[in-house]
């Protein structure tokens, strides 16, 4: 194998290394961004309950 070869295929491997590597962080970016959302949509549904709740207790006790 001559030298020109040899840093053909270096420039391959690293090219491929690179790819993988930004595919990756694609997905961990995406992960991210997933559990984000879930995050904010129970963060929703927590608050949605809670304003329930303190109106059960309002409507119970006769304060509205």
């Amino acid at each position: 194998m001559d030298s020109q070869n040899m840093s053909y295929n270096a420039g391959q491997a690293k090219g491929q290394a690179q790819e993988k590597a930004s595919n990756m962080m694609d997905k961990a970016g995406n992960a991210a961004q997933s559990a984000k959302e879930s995050m904010q949509q129970t963060g929703q549904q927590m608050k949605e309950k809670a304003q329930g709740a303190a109106d059960s207790v309002k409507n119970a006790s006769g304060m509205n």
